[in-house]
């Protein structure tokens, strides 16, 4: 089980944000690439970076901080925020990313998200962010009219190479996982699911490493997880995460 240390961008800092509301912003630190490196000094297997300007302006704003990130580690990185067409994921690629994620594009045009997954098979993933079920769309500020298993099953018919769901009632509360609605998730698609909200403690990692392990016979199941404030606030400790699940 991979857990997946966040970095996201926001004004060129490191910041997370409470249930992603723009005002609700708490800044980590001013380097994002020192921040980026300590994570994978830590031991992470991938670092999770979020464009947070480009998620609610639709275009990249960080950029050249990005391809800093991905020239400092040796470790993959994935990205999201604001990659709403084929030459802003062929510029992020180019610059080192080892994989994206769509979110808006995914919902909004399903031929243009089919075209962007057939231009860069396998490394085009989804996040479905959602409260109580319900998809929220352009940096989680508007409904999507859409359920998260309304549209699992057409993402991976269009070529997605894994599926990011996040529980925003739970993101940055610190307040534990929503695990019956993972595994309604990984019941609904041939996808690897990662979970995101709410990983805030140890037990939470845990909480999850059953799903994980009972999801392994199947095509998809549960991925991995990915933490962020918790890591920062000090709850969760990245190495005796790690440690944990190394010795199952």
């Amino acid at each position: 089980m991979i857990i997946f240390p966040a970095v996201d961008i926001k004004d060129g800092k490191c910041v997370r944000l409470k249930q992603g509301l723009a005002d609700q912003v708490t800044v980590f630190s001013d380097d994002p690439v020192e921040m980026a490196r300590k994570w994978a000094d830590t031991g992470a297997q991938w670092l999770h970076v979020i464009d947070l300007d480009g998620a609610f302006s639709g275009q990249p704003r960080n950029a050249a901080l990005i391809r800093e990130i991905c020239s400092a580690l040796s470790i993959p990185v994935q990205l999201g925020g604001g990659v709403r067409n084929a030459d802003i994921a062929a510029a992020y690629l180019d610059a080192g990313v080892e994989r994206l994620i769509i979110g808006t594009l995914a919902l909004e045009d399903p031929t243009a998200f089919a075209e962007l997954c057939a231009a860069f098979p396998g490394r085009i993933g989804v996040s479905l962010d959602a409260v109580d079920g319900a998809l929220k769309t352009k940096g989680w500020v508007e409904d999507a009219g859409q359920s998260v298993l309304d549209v699992a099953p057409r993402l991976a018919a269009q070529g997605a190479a894994f599926i990011i769901y996040t529980d925003i009632a739970r993101d940055g509360m610190q307040s534990g996982v929503n695990l019956d609605a993972l595994r309604r998730l990984c019941r609904a698609t041939s996808l690897p699911v990662i979970a995101a909200g709410g990983v805030a403690t140890l037990d939470d990692v845990k909480a999850l490493y059953p799903l994980w392990a009972e999801t392994q016979d199947q095509d998809g199941g549960l991925q991995g997880a990915i933490t962020g404030r918790a890591i920062y606030a000090g709850t969760l400790d990245l190495v005796q995460a790690l440690e944990w699940i190394a010795a199952q």
